[in-house]
């Protein structure tokens, strides 16, 4: 839990300002400074987000801003065009009108009486990814960023695709942002054009899953805002930070090893979450943390934060599986560079009796699989938030349903750090196929925990730009890509890596059922193994969690928050169903009362992997006074054999009066999907 603290300079806060771009539109900002600060400039640090800053992120912003502003620096929560109380029309994420936008907005910051030439940009998620993009701009005043949970590869590595594989989570991602981009400026800040400005979302914003799910493949649209096509880009200083629960540690690793200029990692325990606000714990004094970098990249103090390794990792112990962690025991270990000389990566090869093995078998085997459609049911959420229920569940049914291997950890136990790689020699029986692997903790009495995992669209073995029909029985190389972890083992427990055909509703499956074949010799699980290093000894304590003040709300409607497994034996069909939201809640700073809920489901018959589906639900609301506005979307998708369709509704009232009502129907063809 985070400690409210005092802070050493006097907070003034502007809650509402409007920033002019050079064609004219003009975006939201909220703005806090210290007292004073237009007589003594000072630095100042921008998040750049759709998220409206004066209403849905009130209470996270709270937490943070003022703590900064406090100690010396000018924080700005910038609306895209087109969100909150910007203006202007929002079509997509990371356009180019909105890195413009956003170097325009650096470029004026920089130039206010308050602020003393130099910016940094933090965010988390949305503005992680867009402090990246923007700073590959070179804008000259960004001489810094924090980037959280985020990443430097739209396609590969995204809530879209991963592994050339359609991730259930684009439904989810696409249904959240299809309800925001509902919700109107509020009039107390923009005055009467707030309904114009809604008509013109309500009309113009769009499908974006539709945009998505029109490209498949590696193409142009997801290598925009990609900083990983040229690293060198990136040229300012780099603070990158994410959790093993969230969906976006191995991006961590990558700008560690490939930016060219200062850099630190930090991966902790967390979900997609600020590590003050961390969960699973341990949470730790981030606010403090990031401050060291400001000061040091911004103020040009000698903090010692750059005398420290390069990265920083929390080290899980074991576990036994739930789905829900508010604290994962471990430690943190130190990296002075990656790849790390502390890893030494090892081969464990698939052995014919379901074996794990250092030693090269002299036997080999093919072992056949074809994976029911309830493989997945227990995964969790692609990207954990810290909701109850949406990490992964006991693995033994999934592992009953997968081809298996392990091998005993030995006496001394088993660690590693960073990204495990299964290759495999593999053959399948249909043009069209995907593989999933898991690695699993299984404990003495079988309960098994899920270390990591990774998924492939085999059909693109030959890049995710150029994917290709397979040929049944023909023997394919595969490596399948794992998420990082950093986890250790206890004697007496055993290291299981199950394989899968089918992983739904992680990944969407194939367009028929499939059976792999896997040639044991050339199989192996190539593990980063990781012995204690005298370099993590050397580390700190991180402080204690801190907060700014929480504003005062009023809870009017709990949130409906729950996430289920349901299993019909009558119609032979499994569903992941899970509800999130905030309920009905009034801000009593500026009178305004809210209401988010949603609701997602996922569904697959058990024996007809081919008839998966998803359907999601968003309700919307903001009133104050005689004034409300509300929203519902929906939006259902399924697939046939050669195209994914798409079924969405909007509707939007102004008290009682229906405003504006759409339909979708869509059908995207499948590209080797």
């Amino acid at each position: 839990m985070e400690h409210v603290v005092k802070f050493p300079q006097e907070v003034k806060e502007i809650h509402h300002m409007e920033i002019p771009m050079p064609d004219g539109c003009k975006l939201a900002a909220r703005i806090w400074m210290p007292a004073g600060a237009e007589d003594a400039p000072v630095p100042a640090i921008l998040e750049y987000l759709p998220y409206r800053k004066n209403d849905f992120t009130t209470a996270r912003d709270a937490s943070m801003q003022p703590y900064l502003a406090g100690h010396g620096y000018a924080v700005i929560r910038l609306d895209l065009r087109g969100a909150g109380d910007s203006e202007g029309l929002m079509v997509d994420e990371y356009l180019p009108q909105e890195l413009q936008d956003g170097c325009d907005a650096i470029a004026w910051i920089a130039d206010q009486p308050w602020c003393d030439g130099n910016v940094g940009m933090i965010g988390i998620s949305w503005g992680g990814f867009n402090g990246l993009q923007i700073a590959a701009l070179q804008p000259p005043a960004l001489k810094a960023v924090v980037t959280l949970c985020s990443t430097d590869d739209r396609y590969a590595d995204d809530i879209h695709y991963m592994g050339g594989c359609l991730l259930g989570e684009q439904l989810s991602w696409a249904s959240i942002m299809f309800g925001r981009n509902t919700l109107p400026p509020d009039p107390a800040n923009v005055g009467e054009k707030w309904r114009d400005l809604w008509l013109e979302r309500l009309e113009g914003s769009g499908l974006w899953l539709k945009n998505w799910l029109q490209h498949q493949r590696r193409d142009a649209f997801w290598q925009h805002g990609s900083v990983c096509e040229d690293w060198s880009k990136v040229q300012v200083p780099v603070y990158a930070v994410s959790g093993w629960a969230d969906g976006y540690p191995r991006s961590v690793f990558r700008l560690m090893e490939n930016l060219p200029g200062p850099k630190k990692g930090l991966v902790g325990p967390w979900a997609h979450r600020y590590p003050h606000m961390g969960e699973p714990g341990p949470a730790i004094g981030f606010l403090q943390d990031e401050l060291r970098w400001w000061d040091h990249w911004l103020k040009g103090r000698e903090t010692g934060i750059m005398d420290e390794p390069m990265m920083r990792l929390y080290m899980q112990d074991s576990a036994t599986p739930k789905g829900h962690y508010t604290h994962r025991p471990g430690h943190w270990i130190a990296e002075p560079s990656w790849p790390s000389p502390q890893v030494t990566r090892t081969a464990f090869h698939l052995t014919p009796d379901g074996g794990l093995s250092t030693a090269q078998p002299s036997a080999s085997t093919v072992l056949h699989h074809h994976s029911p459609a309830d493989v997945g049911m227990a995964s969790g959420k692609w990207c954990g938030y810290g909701t109850p229920g949406d990490a992964p569940l006991d693995q033994r049914r999934e592992d009953a349903g997968s081809l298996c291997f392990e091998i005993d950890v030995p006496e001394d136990g088993l660690a590693f750090a960073g990204d495990a790689n299964v290759h495999l020699r593999l053959a399948v029986d249909r043009p069209v196929a995907q593989i999933a692997a898991r690695l699993v903790d299984v404990h003495p009495d079988g309960r098994a925990t899920r270390l990591s995992f990774g998924v492939f669209n085999i059909n693109h073995l030959q890049g995710h730009d150029q994917p290709q029909m397979l040929q049944p029985g023909e023997v394919y190389n595969v490596t399948i890509p794992m998420k990082h972890v950093a986890q250790s083992l206890p004697a007496g427990h055993r290291l299981r890596l199950a394989l899968s055909s089918s992983y739904f509703p992680m990944i969407w499956p194939t367009p028929d059922p499939v059976m792999f074949s896997v040639h044991t010799d050339g199989s192996a699980l190539e593990l980063p193994l990781r012995a204690p290093a005298a370099l993590d000894d050397t580390l700190a304590a991180f402080d204690a969690p801190v907060a700014a003040p929480p504003p005062p709300t009023e809870q009017i409607v709990e949130p409906e928050t729950w996430f289920r497994i349901v299993e019909d034996a009558a119609n032979n069909d499994i569903q992941m169903q899970f509800a999130d939201g905030g309920g009905v809640t009034r801000l009593l700073t500026n009178d305004l009362t809210l209401h988010k809920q949603g609701y997602e489901t996922y569904g697959v018959q058990l024996d007809d992997v081919t008839s998966a589906w998803g359907r999601t639900e968003w309700h919307y609301g903001l009133s104050r006074d005689d004034w409300s506005v509300r929203s519902e979307t929906r939006t259902l998708l399924h697939t046939d054999a050669n195209d994914f369709i798409i079924t969405a509704e909007l509707r939007a009232w102004e008290g009682d009066t229906l405003i504006a009502e759409k339909q979708w129907e869509e059908r995207i063809p499948r590209d080797h999907m």
